[in-house]
């Protein structure tokens, strides 16, 4: 027999509620997580991008072993760009989904070098042209490597976001928007970060720890995370 599982609630956010909330949670997310920043290791916007691509469906951790290897085996886009395929889907392999990164890499590095003078380009516009590039992996590119606001919206972001009643949305680039309005452009990166770190030590899936959770008492999901 199937066993019923328990519906979530479906949320209804007022706007200016939740800016009010950020207000209250912002002071104490940026006192807990001074050193917010990308688990990635990058040294310039190409490999930035490359690592974000490697992320999707894989740890940062992992990501990072691959690429202390292939940031010396590939110092530049043409390197990237020349490469064969089944080259670069061994060297990415463990990274999981390697085909279709592999894919998008040779080919965002091939559009980089035709469209944009070999360097990455650096607004949201040009971004999302490249292949395998949406907003999530733009808004990553724009805020780590180029000092650029951007909210990116992964699963940690998007979890806290509904139970902190900040929006109704799980869809990243819904949620993304939704979060523009209420953040102040200023601090939509290290917001991202922020919230990254706290899903991972605090505001887990399936156990959030809301006995110690700072910001426990703006959340209307304290105590209760299953029905957000």
């Amino acid at each position: 027999m199937a066993t019923k599982t328990t519906p979530k609630t479906k949320i209804s956010v007022d706007k200016n509620e939740a800016a009010g909330r950020v207000k209250k949670i912002w002071p104490i997310l940026k006192k807990t997580y001074p050193n917010a920043k990308s688990a990635l290791n990058f040294r310039n916007p190409l490999q930035m991008l490359i690592s974000t691509i490697l992320s999707a469906q894989c740890t940062d951790a992992r990501v990072n072993i691959v690429t202390a290897k292939v940031f010396k085996k590939y110092k530049s886009v043409e390197d990237w760009a020349r490469a064969e395929l089944k080259e670069i889907e061994s060297d990415i392999r463990s990274t999981g989904f390697y085909h279709n990164k592999a894919v998008n890499i040779k080919n965002a590095s091939k559009a980089i070098i035709e469209k944009f003078d070999g360097k990455v380009p650096d607004t949201m516009e040009d971004l999302v042209t490249l292949p395998g590039v949406g907003r999530k992996t733009a808004n990553v590119v724009l805020g780590n490597a180029f000092g650029k606001p951007g909210i990116a919206c992964d699963t940690h972001v998007i979890r806290l976001s509904r139970r902190l009643g900040l929006s109704p949305n799980s869809d990243p680039v819904k949620l993304e928007f939704d979060l523009a309005e209420i953040l102040p452009k200023t601090i939509w990166t290290l917001f991202s970060h922020s919230l990254i770190l706290h899903g991972r030590a605090i505001c887990k899936a399936r156990k959030p720890d809301c006995d110690n959770c700072p910001i426990s008492q703006y959340c209307p999901a304290a105590g209760k995370p299953d029905l957000w």
